[in-house]
């Protein structure tokens, strides 16, 4: 008799233990289910960006685009300049750190939404991701110490010279691959920065930087105040968009946005807060 009621509650919490189990895995299976019914409601880029209510913004800290201000804030020009924008379209701005050189990564993850650091437009980048159009005029230029500014003129004054540049960045493309620097020891770094932080310390003797962050770095009184751009060379002109994913429609909703701001002329009351009002080029409006 005993043997057979321990049969019974054997076979009884079995069945318990089974229907537990069912149980989390039908909440299990509800949850994937309610997952993907979010993802199919989002019908396009924009939708899953709406959707959330907010989009996150893959960033570096620079001057002046982004940076910690002295409040311990985040601010600058590109921080202000996303502000108005998301403001524009009813979303929140996320900003979010990344990592210079997996940009592309994180974007097709969705880690961000979009690349909005001071980006170079290039017909690569326009193959691989949704880009705004044009909102900022930039070039690359050599920054050195204040003492060497007369020193590195010419291709052959750079010969054996110690360059940095940011990984992944407009920079690199040109200490790699112009002749102008086709004699000297090229070393990356993680961002533009550390660029200026190897010059400073002597580790290197140039950084090819943005022009734009020249703007924001060297100006008297900062860390960098004792370094200075070369004059008479820069390198690559270029134009700055935001990069969404491929075939993204987020990216001309941006841009409809920015026509707004600059058409108000807030984005030039930006850009001049920065001193980068003569960086802002025209930009065509609608008919």
């Amino acid at each position: 008799m005993k043997k057979t009621i321990a049969l019974l509650m054997a076979g009884a919490m079995a069945v318990t233990a089974f229907a537990g189990c069912s149980a989390k895995n039908d909440k299990s299976s509800a949850a994937s289910d309610a997952a993907a019914t979010t993802a199919a409601a989002a019908d396009s880029d924009w939708d899953y960006i709406s959707g959330k209510g907010e989009m996150t913004i893959g960033i570096t800290y620079f001057e002046p685009m982004n940076y910690i201000g002295e409040d311990g804030k985040l601010t600058g020009f590109e921080t202000d300049f996303a502000t108005a924008v998301c403001s524009e379209l009813g979303v929140e701005p996320k900003f979010q750190e990344i990592e210079w050189d997996s940009k592309e990564i994180e974007l097709n993850a969705k880690t961000i939404d979009c690349i909005w650091n001071g980006l170079t437009i290039t017909e690569e980048r326009e193959a691989n991701m949704s880009i705004t159009l044009p909102y900022m005029s930039n070039k690359q230029v050599m920054v050195v110490k204040a003492e060497n500014a007369d020193k590195y003129k010419t291709a052959a004054d750079v010969k054996g010279a110690k360059v940095v540049a940011e990984a992944g960045s407009a920079g690199e493309e040109v200490a790699k691959g112009e002749d102008f620097f086709k004699e000297v020891t090229y070393t990356p770094a993680d961002s533009q920065a550390k660029c200026l932080l190897e010059v400073k310390s002597g580790t290197s003797d140039i950084a090819v930087i943005d022009y734009v962050m020249s703007i924001g770095t060297l100006r008297a009184g900062s860390d960098y105040a004792d370094l200075k751009v070369v004059e008479d060379q820069e390198f690559s002109p270029e134009v700055y968009g935001i990069a969404f994913r491929k075939g993204s429609d987020a990216s001309q909703k941006v841009s409809d946005a920015i026509v707004k701001l600059y058409n108000d002329g807030k984005l030039q009351e930006i850009a001049k807060k920065y001193n980068l009002e003569e960086q802002i080029p025209k930009i065509k409006t609608s008919e």
